[in-house]
């Protein structure tokens, strides 16, 4: 999320399955690069693509109705399994901004959130209505922490105070700290 840049208006695209994990979000054989860019393509690579890589026209994102979606609304326990940054990294460089479920595990939704990747969760009726509305415009609003969907859902959401700092000025924690870097110096200055 670049700075200013505090709503992110979409339609979603619905993956319904549960416990999905990091190795099916980008399969451990795409993990030889510290490079974000062209990640995307790799998104549940397994799931997309045939083995010869035509790619499934079952498979939601391969169907127009996914194009130019910014939010993905994930069946319960998302990302579980390993602590992959590529599995955010990812997600954002496909074009996800957020990621909605009622469940997120932990070390996802850190990773996420620091290199700004929007994961929230939500309640079962909240949920229950996405999963069951596919497509459905929403809009999320970081600043006032809501979520509205259609006319049927009008929610708040919770966000750590630094990573919310973080996506609302569009830096990650390295860039943060960098733009501290005066007052570092300063305080290092007065300690020696």
């Amino acid at each position: 999320m670049s700075a200013g840049r505090e709503i992110i208006r979409s339609r979603t695209v619905v993956l319904p399955v549960e416990n999905i994990d990091t190795d099916q979000i980008i399969p451990a054989r795409f993990l030889t690069t510290t490079e974000r860019a062209g990640l995307g393509r790799c998104l549940f690579h397994d799931w997309r693509f045939h083995a010869d890589g035509r790619p499934r026209s079952d498979f939601i994102l391969n169907q127009p109705a996914a194009d130019g979606c910014d939010v993905l609304v994930a069946g319960r326990n998302f990302a579980c399994g390993s602590s992959r940054e590529h599995a955010p990294w990812a997600l954002l460089d496909y074009g996800f901004r957020a990621v909605i479920s009622t469940e997120i595990a932990d070390i996802f939704r850190s990773n996420a959130l620091r290199n700004g990747l929007l994961a929230l969760e939500v309640t079962d009726e909240v949920h229950d209505w996405l999963i069951a509305h596919p497509g459905a415009p929403v809009s999320i609003d970081l600043e006032s922490c809501r979520l509205r969907a259609g006319d049927a859902v009008d929610t708040t959401f919770e966000i750590e105070s630094f990573a919310r700092y973080c996506l609302l000025n569009g830096v990650d924690p390295l860039g943060y700290l960098l733009s501290r870097l005066p007052d570092i110096e300063c305080y290092e200055a007065g300690r020696a």
